[in-house]
């Protein structure tokens, strides 16, 4: 295996010290060092793009300032550490303001400060590495079609919204019912965004007393009420320069709209015991399974705020007219807890998936996920089938009821359940307490009858 090496230039006109420091470094087997004995070959060798170079200031033909020039014009990232036998305050501030490092005075410690100085760039430069790698993963997870899974039209329609809030800095408003994602909407937005690299700060209003939104707003300073023992800030101060995402914005009282609305009109606040003023930067995205409208009707939410909040609205469609986009959702779920869990993948049997789409899902996608996440546990095989596919009496009659239909389908979507829940016939007829044949001929689109059979 091909090991990645650090490639450093040893730039000095003395032989002796140069064989030195060369013996020194050539121990780290991350680094391969390469001697140069003159400014020319220096300069002729930046092709190679080294990424650290130790220079010496005193070059019989070049100024170590103007090599040090030359290096970061062509390789602006290159780090240069510049060696020198002068202990001049005036002439390192000069090169480091150029563009150096570091300036290291030669002595008998030189080669120690030299090997120092390198791991420290090492450090930088792998932790440069690492951000990069891990925004890019972050980009990755965050793209629209990696959070949100699905394919049909009214997700189309999400994705593209969602495009056009990501590229300006547009308020958006997410509406949707509870289970549909919004918070997610809010992440894939923020991290496509010209903010992705700025801190994103969730705030669920309905999970946070009256008494204390608008010290988890605004922040506080010590003293500012009981218990108050330092200085905090506040989710907007921490939200500056990215996104703050206020989920369940319609449960925040008349009190804090007000004061939330002054906020956003100055781009400034102060936070609670304090006078001073802190201007900031951020992006709004808010969301709401109420309809804000009706609030801003009933008088329980400010018209003026709803207008400032309401920006670019994205609505998030229910799981149930989503078309199959809960099977692709539920072969999703499986494979992420299957994943999570150390578990082979598993796969879902026709009947398991014709469960799934006969069921209206109230608790949308996050209902699914947790019947998904219990059907993985349930199943000893490979496959998921219907009886692995728990879905709670409750939310049955939820499902059954939410649309009109005759008797005659009602009837028909409770056998068909009871058969699907016990794959078995005879099960299904001793819990309904009709006879198999009821069951057969009903399920044959024939009209129910008791025949007594047992």
């Amino acid at each position: 295996m091909n090991i990645e090496k650090y490639k450093i230039f040893v730039v000095d006109d003395n032989s002796l010290f140069l064989k030195v420091v060369l013996k020194s470094l050539s121990e780290n087997t991350a680094y391969k060092v390469i001697p140069i004995s003159s400014g020319k070959e220096c300069l002729n060798r930046l092709n190679e793009h080294p990424d650290i170079v130790s220079l010496d200031y005193t070059m019989p033909d070049y100024n170590g300032k103007e090599i040090l020039e030359k290096i970061k014009e062509q390789l602006p990232d290159t780090h240069v550490i510049v060696v020198s036998g002068q202990n001049d305050i005036n002439t390192a501030i000069d090169l480091l303001k150029v563009g150096a490092y570091d300036y290291i005075v030669k002595g008998v410690d030189t080669r120690e400060k030299i090997a120092i100085a390198i791991e420290k760039i090492i450090e930088k430069i792998e932790l440069k590495k690492e951000n990069k790698m891990l925004k890019e993963a972050v980009t990755t997870k965050y793209s629209f079609r990696n959070i949100i899974k699905g394919s049909s039209k009214s997700m189309e329609a999400v994705f593209k919204m969602m495009d056009r809030a990501a590229q300006t800095n547009i308020t958006v408003s997410v509406f949707g019912e509870t289970g549909t994602g919004k918070e997610l909407v809010a992440k894939g937005i923020h991290y496509n965004s010209s903010r992705s690299n700025k801190p994103f700060v969730p705030v669920n209003i309905s999970s946070i007393p009256d008494t204390l939104i608008e010290s988890e707003l605004f922040g506080y300073e010590k003293g500012a009420f009981t218990g108050a023992d330092g200085s905090k800030p506040g989710k907007i101060e921490l939200a500056h320069e990215g996104t703050l995402f206020l989920d369940e914005i319609a449960e925040m009282n008349l009190n804090i709209q007000a004061k939330l609305l002054r906020v956003l009109q100055e781009r400034e606040l102060s936070r609670l015991g304090s006078n001073k003023t802190i201007k900031f930067d951020v992006r709004i995205i808010i969301a709401t399974h109420r309809d804000l409208q009706e609030k801003v009707r009933n008088g329980e939410f400010r018209e003026d705020l709803y207008f400032r909040l309401l920006g670019l609205t994205v609505s998030l469609p229910p799981l149930r007219e989503r078309d199959n986009d809960c099977i692709i959702l539920a072969k999703h779920f499986i494979n992420d807890f299957c994943d999570d869990n150390g578990m082979a993948h598993k796969q879902l049997t026709d009947a398991a998936q014709s469960k799934l789409l006969s069921y209206n899902f109230p608790g949308n996608v996050r209902e699914l996920k947790a019947i998904m996440d219990l059907a993985c546990v349930l199943s000893e095989d490979q496959y998921i089938d219907a009886l692995h596919v728990n879905i709670s009496p409750v939310n049955l009659n939820r499902n059954l009821l939410s649309k009109e239909k005759t008797l005659q389908e009602y009837n028909e979507e409770i056998i068909k359940h009871f058969v699907d829940k016990y794959q078995n016939v005879r099960e299904a007829a001793r819990r309904l307490g009709v006879g198999k044949s009821t069951i057969y001929r009903y399920l044959q689109g024939k009209e129910m009858q008791d025949d007594g059979e047992g």
